[in-house]
Protein backbone atom coordinates (compact mmCIF):
# COMPACT_ATOMS: atom_id res chain seq x y z
CA UNK A 1 0.00 0.00 0.00
CA UNK A 2 1.11 3.45 -0.83
CA UNK A 3 0.67 5.64 2.29
CA UNK A 4 -0.61 8.89 0.38
CA UNK A 5 -3.34 5.83 -0.65
CA UNK A 6 -4.06 5.71 2.86
CA UNK A 7 -7.91 6.34 4.05
CA UNK A 8 -8.33 9.69 6.36
CA UNK A 9 -8.78 8.32 10.09
CA UNK A 10 -7.40 4.92 9.26
CA UNK A 11 -4.84 3.42 11.80
CA UNK A 12 -1.28 2.66 9.83
CA UNK A 13 1.28 1.03 10.30
CA UNK A 14 4.17 2.41 8.83
CA UNK A 15 7.78 0.61 8.63
CA UNK A 16 11.20 2.94 8.00
CA UNK A 17 14.08 1.39 6.25
CA UNK A 18 16.22 2.28 8.97
CA UNK A 19 13.69 0.12 11.40
CA UNK A 20 11.60 2.86 12.86
CA UNK A 21 7.99 2.12 13.28
CA UNK A 22 5.04 4.56 13.12
CA UNK A 23 1.57 3.17 14.34
CA UNK A 24 -0.89 5.83 14.49
CA UNK A 25 -4.10 7.43 12.76
CA UNK A 26 -3.55 8.44 9.14
CA UNK A 27 -4.79 11.98 8.72
CA UNK A 28 -3.32 13.25 4.90
CA UNK A 29 -0.02 13.33 3.05
CA UNK A 30 1.73 15.65 0.15
CA UNK A 31 4.38 14.35 -1.57
CA UNK A 32 6.70 15.05 1.11
CA UNK A 33 5.39 14.32 4.31
CA UNK A 34 2.22 12.37 6.20
CA UNK A 35 0.64 13.77 9.22
CA UNK A 36 -0.09 10.97 11.54
CA UNK A 37 -1.97 11.37 15.11
CA UNK A 38 -1.69 9.67 18.18
CA UNK A 39 0.94 7.45 17.22
CA UNK A 40 3.37 5.19 18.93
CA UNK A 41 6.73 5.55 17.37
CA UNK A 42 9.58 2.85 17.98
CA UNK A 43 13.05 2.30 16.51
CA UNK A 44 13.13 -1.57 16.06
CA UNK A 45 15.83 -2.79 14.32
CA UNK A 46 15.37 -6.35 14.69
CA UNK A 47 12.77 -7.93 12.13
CA UNK A 48 10.86 -10.20 14.51
CA UNK A 49 11.40 -7.95 17.61
CA UNK A 50 9.63 -5.21 15.26
CA UNK A 51 6.71 -8.00 14.01
CA UNK A 52 5.73 -8.38 17.54
CA UNK A 53 5.27 -5.43 18.21
CA UNK A 54 2.65 -4.66 15.60
CA UNK A 55 1.03 -7.19 16.89
CA UNK A 56 1.10 -6.67 19.89
CA UNK A 57 -0.16 -3.37 18.78
CA UNK A 58 -2.88 -4.96 16.51
CA UNK A 59 -4.15 -7.00 19.44
CA UNK A 60 -4.03 -5.05 22.66
CA UNK A 61 -4.53 -1.03 20.92
CA UNK A 62 -1.70 2.12 20.48
CA UNK A 63 0.54 3.51 23.23
CA UNK A 64 0.37 6.85 22.18
CA UNK A 65 3.57 8.43 22.39
CA UNK A 66 2.93 11.62 20.67
CA UNK A 67 -0.18 13.14 19.58
CA UNK A 68 0.92 14.08 15.93
CA UNK A 69 3.95 13.47 14.05
CA UNK A 70 5.43 13.74 10.78
CA UNK A 71 6.45 11.26 8.32
CA UNK A 72 8.74 11.82 5.86
CA UNK A 73 7.28 9.95 2.79
CA UNK A 74 10.65 9.00 1.03
CA UNK A 75 12.04 7.23 4.25
CA UNK A 76 8.86 4.64 4.05
CA UNK A 77 9.24 1.07 3.54
CA UNK A 78 6.12 -0.60 3.91
CA UNK A 79 2.62 0.52 5.02
CA UNK A 80 -0.15 -1.52 6.40
CA UNK A 81 -3.64 -1.21 7.63
CA UNK A 82 -3.51 -2.10 11.52
CA UNK A 83 -6.83 -4.12 10.93
CA UNK A 84 -5.23 -6.32 8.49
CA UNK A 85 -2.11 -7.18 10.97
CA UNK A 86 -2.77 -10.54 12.59
CA UNK A 87 -3.93 -10.22 16.53
CA UNK A 88 -1.58 -12.63 19.25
Amino acid sequence: MNLQDAPHGINVVVETASGRVYIGRFDSANGFSALLHDCDIRDIPDAAAREQHIRESATYGIDVKERDTQVDVMSVARVRLLRDIPKL
